[in-house]
């Protein structure tokens, strides 16, 4: 039976604790935008880096996704 007499205060400490990380979190704006987060997944990132045409003269490309395929080379390559 002690130990409710410290259960209960610490039970109410932390409760105040995720009171205030609630409220703390809303004033921040971590609700707001609730959709960006998962729709940033489906985004394909080559779309941030710049075009190949920018790379210097004999540089390979960072992004493996601008490379084409093996079986794709046609008779000019």
């Amino acid at each position: 039976m002690n130990i409710l007499l410290f259960l209960i205060p610490v039970s109410l400490v932390l409760l105040l604790v995720a009171i205030w990380a609630f409220r703390w979190a809303v004033r921040k704006g971590q609700f707001e935008n609730l959709d960006a987060a998962a729709i940033d997944i489906l985004r394909d990132d080559s779309a941030d880096q710049p075009p190949a045409a920018a790379t210097p003269a004999g540089a390979m490309p960072k992004n493996e996704s601008t490379r084409r395929p093996q079986g794709d080379r046609t008779d000019a390559d």
